[in-house]
């Protein structure tokens, strides 16, 4: 047996979901794909999937395997791709998680500039709204995390942020424009990010603190007109006019610098943030991964010394 080949026909079937469709992607005959598998839980004295008629699925063996083949497969393209002396020949799979907010404002404009750097390497993007909860399940995650967050990671801190409050000029035009944070009692809607826990309340209390300085907070009951996990239900709600929303800039930059969204209250903000990207805690990192991490890095820099491009954090 051909234990390397053998490890490659496991992940793709576990990667693809069936034993057809890796044969395809690795242009293997089926047949081919099954023996080695078959070989492979025979050589390790257990079985790694679980078959039926309709799909495959990894047994609790299996998936302790999975992780380990992949950080060695992975260890032997690097390799490959190392003795080139070109990181742009580093091909396989990287395993990324990141909220969905950074996956869609954040990580999406990137992927052309990564196509074009490594053509060769797919990027398999996992989005949670708990990302930070799952960071050994992947090579990298981007994550949010609040100002104070104290966590035993591994990663690196991309950018500093803050979340702000904002509003379309039409809703403003009819409701006014706050000149205190005293005034969103007044004729003012909030579009509240909430969680599950927080379903069935009518109000909560916007706390907002000086943008500079450390003045006292102000805590603002107001009436909630929406309230959703979903960041962008509540950007379209704030785009819409339905009342006033309090979102990352990140999230707000391409609205606010086209006119469509306004911030309010500029000297006060919800909170301040930094966008991480982190890895498992283990002591060898991947060339595909460093790869990836000093590509949004350097991003990241170019944005933020383009003043004209720094829409953001």
């Amino acid at each position: 047996m051909d234990r390397l080949q053998a490890m490659r026909a496991f992940a793709r079937v576990a990667d693809e979901g069936g034993f057809a469709a890796a044969a395809r992607a690795l242009d293997w005959s089926p047949p081919v794909v099954t023996r080695l598998v078959a070989e492979l839980e025979r050589h390790l004295g257990t079985r790694l999937l679980q078959r039926t008629t309709r799909k495959v699925a990894l047994t609790e063996a299996g998936q302790a395997y999975l992780h380990r083949v992949r950080a060695i497969l992975e260890e032997i393209d690097d390799a490959e791709a190392a003795a080139t002396a070109s990181t742009r020949d580093l091909r396989g799979t990287l395993h990324l998680m990141a909220s969905p907010v950074l996956a869609t404002h954040f990580l999406g404009p990137l992927m052309v500039p990564w196509r074009e750097r490594h053509p060769r390497l797919l990027l398999d993007v996992s989005v949670d709204v708990r990302a930070a909860a799952r960071v050994e399940e992947f090579d990298a995650t981007l994550m949010v995390v609040p100002q104070g967050y104290d966590s035993n990671i591994v990663a690196r801190a991309l950018f500093q942020g803050q979340t702000i409050v904002v509003a379309s000029p039409d809703y403003l035009a009819r409701t006014g424009v706050p000149q205190q944070p005293q005034d969103l009692l007044q004729h003012h809607h909030y579009l509240r990010h909430s969680t599950p826990a927080l379903r069935g309340q009518a109000g909560r209390r916007l706390r907002l603190q000086p943008a500079q300085g450390d003045g006292p907070a102000q805590e603002l009951d107001i009436a909630v007109a929406l309230q959703s996990t979903s960041a962008d239900l509540l950007l379209r709600a704030a785009l819409d006019g339905v009342g006033v929303a309090v979102m990352a800039r990140l999230l707000a930059a391409p609205y606010l610098a086209s006119g469509t969204l306004v911030q309010v209250l500029p000297d006060w903000i919800f909170s301040s943030y930094t966008v991480y990207a982190a890895v498992p805690s283990r002591r060898m990192v991947p060339a595909r991964t460093r790869v990836f991490l000093d590509f949004v890095s350097e991003y990241v820099a170019q944005t933020l010394a383009d003043p004209r491009s720094c829409q953001w954090p």
